[in-house]
């Protein structure tokens, strides 16, 4: 190689590194949409069935929700999560999962489930906790265009 020339390879590594920046970032949007939705669905939801009876009428306030993974399983997108509620003078968590699915054009939850222990969830199991509309997933999307 001689001064000044560019190696071969330097200007596959840059497209390479651009792409993949790219691909990161169209990821981490997803997500982001996703766990904006996921947080303000199941704050809906545990405010609408009234979370004092998860803890039989003890007074409870959320503290934290947290999502742990997005993935997508044939055409339903998972949302798995955990609440963190403040009930009386000790923290407790409940484990939640919501089944999300595109119907022309719309996303619109399909399951819901939530629970006081942890699970690993399939959409197989998941599935035995059908929806009914109540708090609505598309209210919740993100425009972060």
């Amino acid at each position: 190689m001689t001064r000044g020339t560019i190696p071969f390879y330097l200007p596959a590594l840059l497209v390479f590194f651009l792409v993949s920046a790219a691909v990161c970032r169209a990821a981490e949007d997803g997500f982001d949409r996703y766990e904006m939705g996921f947080k303000n669905f199941v704050t809906c939801e545990l405010t609408r069935i009234g979370l004092t009876s998860y803890f039989k009428g003890k007074s409870v306030d959320i503290t934290m929700i947290d999502v742990f993974e997005v993935r997508a399983e044939s055409d339903l997108v998972i949302i798995t999560g955990a609440v963190q509620c403040f009930v009386e003078d000790t923290y407790k968590t409940l484990y939640a999962a919501v089944g999300v699915k595109t119907i022309m054009d719309s996303e619109k939850v399909m399951y819901f489930t939530i629970r006081p222990k942890d699970f690993s969830i399939l959409a197989t199991e998941l599935m035995r906790y059908p929806y009914k509309e109540r708090c609505g997933w598309s209210r919740y999307r993100l425009n972060i265009n």
